[in-house]
């Protein structure tokens, strides 16, 4: 047999394990909560995760050769500062309201974020108020996303009477994109129903950027040369990921995200090795349903990231799993065939074990690399 095929997996493999081999998730999520105070003032709280922030800020801080960064209280001001510059509440013509930064710090709903709270008061903005936040999105990079929602996160779903006449924004929740409009406050925003292709567009997006889940998957339907015993496996890790998504996304458990990430490392390392010892595809169901449960964790973190809308828990949740699920076939359906192609082509439908041998090689490797970076906190 000639080196080609194998060499054509080992780029491909490098391929995914490589471009997320720093990090196996790149989030670049940010939320904002608008609740209205009355009288034209707005609190608005902008949510990040910590790691995005010192990115975002790292990237995009001015010039601070003349500051102290050590004196207490200063890089929190500097962050402060930086999230208040790149959001705003305006009118059509772009007049914005004044801003001030009341508070940097933990997000005490959501332990994985960080919180900026804000004031703004738009009682001298005339005409309606819009929403602007794409500057923070600028900075986030290309595949950023934002979640805005308006009102109290425990605020009911009756509505006041300057809500219904428009004067206020009426509670709701919206997900947007470079590139979309700014959210109009007097509209209504979107349905729970109407959130849902969101939600499945990043499910998709976790999945396809969640380079460890990819590799784990790709190890397991190395020995694959039946559909039949595919289904099976792809089924199995559905069940139980989506189990402890759910449980995961609905605050019912909590497991440290860190070592949810070791352990995901960890099972990609055992189905790579075992592809050195047995061929047989038949009985690896049962591996990707108990290891699914870890991945489900997994899973869950890019959805808590995201942060779950609490008025579209339910479709958010399953549009999201409907997303991951969406991935998973698209990349069975890309991996399958490309094996029985090699297969027909080069060794007359036979799987060749040097090919899975150096494809498992090499997604070992990267899970080995992932293992150290998470269990020493390096990366």
């Amino acid at each position: 047999m000639a080196l080609s095929p194998i060499a054509l997996l080992i780029v491909i493999l490098l391929g995914v394990g490589g471009a997320g081999v720093a990090k196996a998730h790149t989030a670049d999520i940010s939320s904002s909560r608008i609740v209205p105070e009355g009288d034209g003032r707005y609190r608005v709280d902008v949510g990040f995760l910590g790691a995005d922030i010192e990115r975002m800020f790292a990237e995009n801080k001015p010039n601070q050769a003349d500051v102290d960064l050590t004196e207490p209280g200063m890089i929190e001001a500097m962050i402060g500062k930086f999230i208040q510059s790149r959001v705003a509440l305006q009118n059509a013509a772009g007049e914005t309201c004044p801003s001030e930064v009341v508070s940097v710090g933990a997000d005490p709903a959501n332990p994985r974020d960080s919180k900026v709270v804000l004031r703004m008061n738009c009682s001298a903005v005339s005409e309606q108020i819009f929403y602007n936040p794409y500057k923070l999105l600028e900075a986030q990079g290309k595949r950023a996303k934002h979640l805005v929602g308006v009102g109290e996160r425990d605020a009911g779903e009756r509505l006041t009477e300057a809500q219904l006449q428009g004067l206020e924004p009426a509670p709701g929740e919206v997900m947007i994109f470079p590139g979309d409009a700014m959210v109009d406050l007097s509209k209504p925003l979107l349905t729970p129903w109407q959130l849902a292709p969101k939600f499945f567009a990043a499910g998709v997006e976790h999945i396809m950027t969640g380079y460890d889940h990819l590799c784990f998957l790709i190890a397991v339907m190395l020995w694959a040369t039946r559909v039949w015993p595919v289904v099976k496996l792809v089924t199995a890790f559905t069940v139980s990921h989506s189990v402890t998504l759910s449980l995961a996304a609905l605050g019912l458990v909590d497991l440290p995200s860190r070592w949810v990430e070791v352990a995901i490392a960890l099972s990609i390392i055992y189905v790579a090795v075992e592809n050195f010892f047995t061929c047989k595809v038949e009985g690896r169901w049962r591996d990707t349903f108990v290891f699914g449960f870890i991945h489900g964790f997994g899973f869950a973190s890019g959805l808590i990231e995201i942060g779950v809308p609490q008025r579209a828990l339910v479709p958010a949740l399953a549009s999201f799993n409907l997303g991951v699920e969406a991935g998973q076939i698209g990349v069975v359906l890309v991996v399958l065939p490309l094996l029985l192609a090699i297969d027909r082509i080069f060794t007359h439908g036979l799987r060749d074990p040097r090919l899975v041998r150096a494809g498992s090689g090499v997604i070992a490797c990267v899970g080995a690399y992932w293992l150290f970076e998470r269990v020493f906190g390096i990366g």
